[in-house]
């Protein structure tokens, strides 16, 4: 093996642990009272939050907005991520994530188990990677 195919497997290696540490710090932030003031820096100015079950937001002023509504729907979520597929082309990429986690609606204090499906798509944007469209599918809820 060459030193630039092993330079290019450890870039990949590298580019792949920081998009996981990406993917936690979305979490982290969705955790955080799904904080509108944090959420846009882990997107690219145009990049795209969509769901067909909570709705779409492009820019990083519509995703803030979005976010305000999660918010106050929301008094609490755990987002807890597995099973991460991977897959980095140059400065682009895709991810498949699980999630499955508790949420409690902020109105009646109703708590509710979700599973749901992240495709992801990445840039890498001076050395760092962001996200340019973020699709959630609603798997399944569960009323505890």
């Amino acid at each position: 093996m060459g030193l630039t195919e092993l330079e290019q497997r450890i870039t990949r290696m590298e580019d792949i642990e920081a998009i996981k540490q990406l993917k936690a710090r979305y979490c982290e932030i969705c955790d955080d009272l799904h904080n509108p003031d944090r959420i846009a820096s882990v997107f690219v100015e145009d990049g795209i939050w969509e769901s067909a079950d909570f709705g779409q937001a492009k820019g990083h002023d519509a995703i803030r907005e979005l976010f305000k509504g999660f918010r106050e729907h929301f008094s609490f979520s755990q987002h807890n991520i597995s099973n991460p597929i991977i897959e980095v082309d140059g400065d682009r990429a895709t991810g498949i994530w699980y999630l499955q986690g508790p949420w409690t609606v902020a109105e009646d204090g109703k708590e509710t188990w979700m599973a749901l499906r992240y495709d992801d798509e990445y840039v890498k944007v001076d050395g760092e990677w962001k996200y340019s469209h973020l699709r959630v599918a609603l798997r399944m809820t569960a009323d505890r």
